[in-house]
């Protein structure tokens, strides 16, 4: 479990996150929303370590983060898996070897051993066939599911994943939730997700975090966020006529 108490960060005098708590549960897609502004971003980077607190505490299963020493702080960093929101792959490099890079940087295995587990997480994301494709020759969802490949090629506790639907299409932005859903509940991983995509936060969000103001503004799962009274998620998640439909439709087929 990761456990946030009491988190603030602020910069140059202005404060970003303001005495967030809240925890993350493994083999549960965990979802940070929110507007621009709202804080989501750093809360994320400071979850990652990129961050350091004003004041509060970060706690991985246990390990409150601040307080690691070097060694232990690497080791935690090697066991976290992370999909960026562009994908961030190397375009120099062919599929095989942007997944391979980080065995190469942490793992102490022959070749052939990177190789075999570099083939396996390929096979999970149904890539079985692109090991030596280059990315400009793979569409945007596959370029998306190599980024994870790479996350948990290092077999990681945790997996952050920042707009993982960026730029993708809504058939393919289902078939990357669907996928990291089921790599979290497959491996018991705790994923954290910040995303802006409220297809997302309905089909997967098993626990939905949403910041305001850099506040945490309410918390539940994707179930509860159709029945919720709060006026600040409920403006948030249902601002398009088409969610507010569908939310009504269920608060009438509830009564």
């Amino acid at each position: 479990m990761i456990e946030v108490t009491d988190l603030y960060k602020e910069f140059n005098g202005v404060p970003v996150l303001k005495g967030i708590t809240t925890t993350f549960e493994k083999g549960k897609t965990n979802m940070i929303i929110g507007q621009s502004g709202s804080g989501k971003t750093v809360f994320l980077k400071c979850l990652l370590g990129l961050h350091k607190p004003d004041k509060g505490i970060i706690s991985f299963d246990g390990r409150k983060h601040t307080e690691l020493d070097i060694t232990t702080q690497r080791q935690l960093r090697q066991e976290i898996g992370m999909v960026f929101q562009g994908g961030a792959l190397y375009d120099s490099l062919t599929v095989e070897e942007n997944i391979m890079f980080p065995l190469k940087m942490f793992a102490d295995q022959p070749r052939s051993e990177m190789l075999d587990r570099v083939n396996f997480v390929l096979k999970r994301v149904n890539l079985n066939d692109a090991n030596k494709k280059f990315p400009a020759e793979l569409s945007g969802g596959m370029q998306k599911r190599v980024a994870i490949a790479r996350a948990i090629v290092m077999k990681p506790k945790y997996l952050f994943c920042d707009e993982p639907n960026s730029g993708l299409d809504p058939n393919t932005a289902t078939v990357i939730d669907n996928l990291i859903q089921e790599i979290t509940d497959e491996y018991q991983i705790i994923t954290i997700i910040n995303s802006h995509d409220m297809n997302s936060v309905m089909e997967i969000g098993e626990k939905i975090v949403f910041l305001k103001n850099g506040v945490k503004a309410w918390e539940g799962t994707n179930k509860d966020i159709f029945k919720t009274e709060n006026e600040a998620i409920v403006k948030f998640v249902y601002s398009s006529n088409l969610f507010k439909k569908v939310r009504e439709a269920y608060l009438n087929e509830t009564k």
